[in-house]
């Protein structure tokens, strides 16, 4: 069966991208699908009902880190794993249609990258949750844009944020996680991303 339908990374604003790369499904090129101002990043597959292996979930990350890489400072809307589209045709009409959530969401995450931090408790000690998430507000804070709490998935995992952050203020970011770090010497700090911003982007467009 030939791969005539089209999965989708995230949009971004205008320009067009083409590159090879380990994609979703066993595809290997990347490529955009253009509808006026906005640009579907997208590769060939043979469903509109692609599963979720760990495999490709980690292939949708990559795609998206590569497409971060090559367009340093351009915005890009990622989408949740999953979305496919029948024909180029189906895939204009959804962007035509979301054009102006797809534009508000490009002017939110426009040159920054999502960062995550979270803070691991040894098995045996307690810690003050609140006190960890007060540190974390004074110190993480100031430097991000914004931040929205995740699961605390584990009874040992006392914060869990992810944090939108502009890319000029990296560098700074990384010098106030390396103090949270010294602060909270008795947690574990695990620090990830960078990543789309996946976090602070709500644009669902329905699969076809």
């Amino acid at each position: 069966m030939s791969a005539t339908n089209r999965y989708v990374y995230g949009v971004i604003g205008g320009g067009t991208i083409e590159f090879e790369t380990d994609a979703v499904g066993g595809a290997d090129r990347v490529y955009t699908v253009s509808h006026r101002r906005l640009g579907a990043v997208v590769s060939d597959i043979d469903t509109t009902d692609p599963e979720e292996t760990d495999e490709d979930a980690q292939r949708h990350d990559d795609v998206l880190r590569e497409v971060m890489d090559r367009e340093e400072g351009e915005a890009v809307v990622p989408m949740q794993f999953g979305m496919a589209f029948e024909s180029d045709r189906t895939l204009k009409n959804v962007l035509r249609g979301a054009r102006p959530a797809f534009r508000r969401a490009m002017n939110d995450v426009e040159g920054r990258i999502e960062l995550g931090v979270k803070a691991v408790r040894d098995e045996d000690d307690r810690v003050d949750r609140d006190a960890v998430e007060a540190d974390a507000e004074e110190i993480l804070e100031p430097v991000a844009e914004q931040s929205v709490p995740n699961d605390l998935f584990s009874d040992r995992l006392v914060l869990n944020r992810s944090y939108l952050v502009e890319r000029d203020e990296r560098e700074a970011f990384d010098d106030a996680v390396a103090r949270l770090e010294d602060e909270r010497d008795d947690l574990t700090i695990r620090y990830t991303g960078p990543f789309a911003p996946y976090s602070f982007v709500d644009v669902k467009i329905g699969a076809q």
